[in-house]
């Protein structure tokens, strides 16, 4: 079944959108070879940007705004939210490219998208969905309009085909830890002892959305915690953490910033980290009782 089909039963607008931006990332996945270096410029966090990163996010800004469906548009790769005339009312967030510094050697990246009706700036919990491309292997497609989650593989005539229905995450053994263990603070240091103990493995490979995606279908925990120095987190709230929580949530996982639900969080502004901890509930559900003093 392709992707059209499948988004069959969904509002219109909605999967016009979903649709849209599918047909933009086999656009922005053809970039990859001749985009490799470093540009002359930065992105809002002082981060030294890729000249893939910035076309990427140039290739999807445009697109979003000439489909006339999104009239919110917020990015990684911008200083604030864009805003467009459009004749439907859709906010979207966006990383354009997360993990783009791993092209270079050949691991796997992607684009990483969550869907709101109107304003962006709202808890994660009300998207009407989210969805992220992986550019590994094989290019999947994974969405979710709180109908279960679904993943599609881009076949050589350039249809995305349905490759797993109602994705639900499994009990596993993994896990993906960000930041270096010296600086981890005291409660979230116990829970990695405590999970190390129970005999789970490190599989991290420095791409958020791959490492999560792992996740997705192997179960275990994927965390980029607060840590010493930076308490806040590293990774940001609305291009990361909300979309791919939500993501995991509709698979029957959960996502925390250590002490509640991430999903629930109001966003200050845009560019707002937070500490991530995504997989599933049993892990979760123990980082939050130590964090509580348990």
């Amino acid at each position: 079944m392709r992707l059209e089909e499948h988004l069959a039963g969904c509002e219109p607008g909605l999967a016009n959108l979903i649709l849209r931006i599918a047909e933009t990332c086999k656009t922005v996945k053809k970039g990859f070879a001749s985009r490799q270096s470093c540009s002359d410029t930065e992105n809002v966090y002082g981060e030294k940007q890729m000249a893939l990163d910035k076309w990427a996010d140039e290739v999807l800004i445009s697109d979003l705004k000439d489909s006339g469906l999104v009239r919110y548009l917020a990015s990684e790769e911008q200083p604030g939210v864009l805003t467009f005339d459009s004749k439907d009312d859709f906010g979207i967030t966006m990383d354009p490219l997360d993990g783009s510094s791993l092209i270079g050697v050949n691991l796997a990246v992607g684009t990483i998208i969550g869907i709101y009706r109107g304003n962006v700036l709202v808890p994660g919990n009300t998207m009407v969905g989210a969805m992220y491309v992986l550019y590994g292997p094989l290019t999947t497609l994974t969405y979710s309009v709180k109908k279960g989650v679904h993943e599609f593989v881009l076949d050589d005539d350039g249809h995305f085909i349905l490759q797993e229905q109602d994705i639900k995450i499994p009990e596993g053994k993994i896990y993906a830890p960000g930041a270096l263990r010296k600086e981890y603070l005291p409660g979230h240091l116990k829970w990695i002892e405590k999970l190390e103990a129970d005999g789970y493995k490190i599989r991290f490979s420095g791409s958020f959305v791959a490492d999560v995606h792992q996740i997705l279908h192997k179960g275990g925990v994927f965390t980029y915690p607060g840590y010493k120095g930076k308490e806040k987190g590293k990774l940001r709230l609305l291009f990361e953490a909300n979309p791919m929580g939500f993501i995991v949530c509709q698979a029957g996982g959960a996502a925390s910033h250590g002490t509640g639900d991430i999903l629930e969080v109001m966003p200050e502004n845009v560019s707002q980290r937070i500490p991530i901890y995504i997989g599933g509930k049993r892990e979760i559900a123990l980082i939050e009782e130590i964090n509580r003093g348990g």
